[in-house]
This record gives structure tokens, sequence and C-alpha cells, in this order.
């Protein structure tokens, strides 16, 4: 079967991320993060809140409701009634930073990462740990973007990465899953050797790295080895967050931006910010669990 990519949600997003399938539900959630906007497509139907802040990422928890990683805090939100409970609010004391990239490992703990929010990068951004109980540990401060988040199939591997452009680094490091913490990180590829700057990234069930290469117009499948062994070619200049789903998680969702693009290629790529589904990969990818909070 021949790999086809469609653009089925056309949706001109600034800074579409975020995305992930819950098994649950058979729906796909993400982002807009400078618009605040989370998104749901179930059934082939497109729900959005807007939430009038920048929304970096979210998890579901355990009953469903989403977790937000909002710029005033982690935040707890029942769609039905509004209700909104705050869990954490780790960078209270940083207003110039929003968060980012997120994902939940395989016990539950929400994984996510800041960054600063506007003019000149600046290596503000850190990883935290979200635990179930809403107590947050922070790791490795001094990033510029955090993104990459991801674990192996056996959840024994963490994966991190800066997409900065002087950086753009890949890390892996081991993880102990009943602790929830990571050992010394180690370089686990140098996106200097493809087109495109580490973005968001999801690991399939052959436990290769999947990389939105931003900027690149590629997405590229990297072996636990670390060897790039397959390169997507993508109709966006910035593919940001890949994902599978689908009730045989055989769909690679991508979401992408609209903002940055590179003066006079507009016309190449029409559908930028909106969501993209791959076909045809032939692989599969993992479960998402949902925070244990």
């Amino acid at each position: 079967m021949a790999v086809e990519i469609t653009c089925i949600c056309d949706l001109k997003s600034e800074v579409g991320e975020g995305a992930f399938w819950d098994e649950a539900t058979q729906a796909l959630h993400f982002v807009d993060i400078p618009a605040g906007i989370l998104y749901r497509l179930k059934d082939g139907r497109l729900a959005q809140w807007a939430f009038n802040e920048p929304l970096g990422c979210l998890a579901l928890d355990r009953s469903g409701d989403p977790v937000l990683a909002l710029t005033s805090g982690i935040t707890r939100v029942n769609l039905a009634t509004g209700a909104r409970q705050v869990i954490a609010h780790p960078e209270a004391h940083l207003p110039g930073n929003r968060f980012n990239d997120g994902v939940v490992d395989r016990q539950g703990r929400f994984w996510l990462g800041t960054m600063k929010r506007q003019g000149p990068p600046e290596p503000t951004g850190t990883f935290y740990r979200l635990d179930g109980d809403g107590r947050v540990t922070a790791f490795w401060d001094g990033i510029f973007t955090t993104n990459g988040l991801s674990f192996s199939p056996d959840g024994r591997t963490m994966y991190l990465a800066d997409s900065n452009p002087g950086v753009r680094t890949i890390w892996a490091c081991d993880y102990d899953p009943a602790t929830g913490t990571p050992g010394e990180r180690r370089v686990f590829f140098d996106t200097r050797q493809v087109a495109g700057r580490p973005d968001g990234a999801t690991v399939d069930a052959d436990g290769c790295y999947w990389m939105a290469g931003v900027g690149g117009w590629q997405l590229y499948r990297i072996t636990p080895t670390g060897v790039v062994d397959r390169v997507i070619d993508m109709p966006c200049e910035k593919p940001s967050r890949p994902w599978f789903g689908g009730p045989k998680l055989d769909i690679l969702y991508v979401t992408s931006l609209a903002a940055g693009l590179t003066p006079g290629t507009e016309a190449r790529q029409p559908n930028a910010g909106g969501l993209f589904a791959v076909h045809g990969l032939g692989v599969t990818g993992l479960p998402q669990p949902r925070y244990a909070g």
C-alpha cells in the first residue's frame, strides 16, 4: 500500500500541536497554542473550545476530563460545566514563559516542558513531571524550546529534545517506571543530519521514534539505535506533532504550523496549519495512557 497524505482539517492554526489519540473515546485531541484552542476530532466531527490564553499541550485524566497546560497553570477542565481546577502552577514566577510539549508516561505521570513565550530565544525552559497526586518535580532547566517527549514501549527509555536552531538535539535517558526518575541524558540523534529540527514526537509499536521535522517538510522514523530508516515528505514546511490513531492505531495524524513560513513558499503549502492524516505506513502506534490524577 502506498503512503497517502491528506489534510483532514484545514484550520490554518498558527501553531497546531499536542496531538494524541484517546482509545477509550476513539478521539484525537490537539491544540493551537497561541490561540488557546483545544480541538477534538471524533467520528469525523471537529469540536473546539477556546481558553483565551496560550495552551501548550494536554492530557486526559482518568475520568476523561482534559488537563490543560495553560499559561495560568496546569488546569483540569470539565468541558460540560466549564468548571476549572488548577492542579499546579510551577512557573508562576516566570510570566514570560508558556508550556509547550507534553506526554503521559506508561504509568500515568504527565511530563511537560516550558519555553520563552515571545522575543529573542533564551534558555528559560524546564521539563516537569506532574504526578497523579499533583506534585511537580523539575528536571533539566536551561532549555530553549522543550520538545520531543516520548517513551519507549516498555517505558524504560525517555526521549526529549530542544528545537532551538543552535541545539536541535534529541536526547534519550534510562527511565525508572516505578519512580518516574530519569537517568542522565545522552545524545540520541543530532538533527543536523536531516532537514528539519526536532519538534513533537511519538514512538511506534516497534520502538522507533517518529520526529516531526519542523522547517524541513519531513517526518523521520529513527530506530532505537539512532538511525533514520524512513523519511516521509510532507505537504507543509512545519509539521509539528505526529501521533498514531484510528481504531487500529495505524493512521499517523500530524499537526502543523501556519506561522513563520518561509516567504515565497505559501503557494506550495496551502494547508499549512492544518491537521494531516498519513495512511499506508505499515506500522502501528501505542495506546496513550491517561493522566493518573
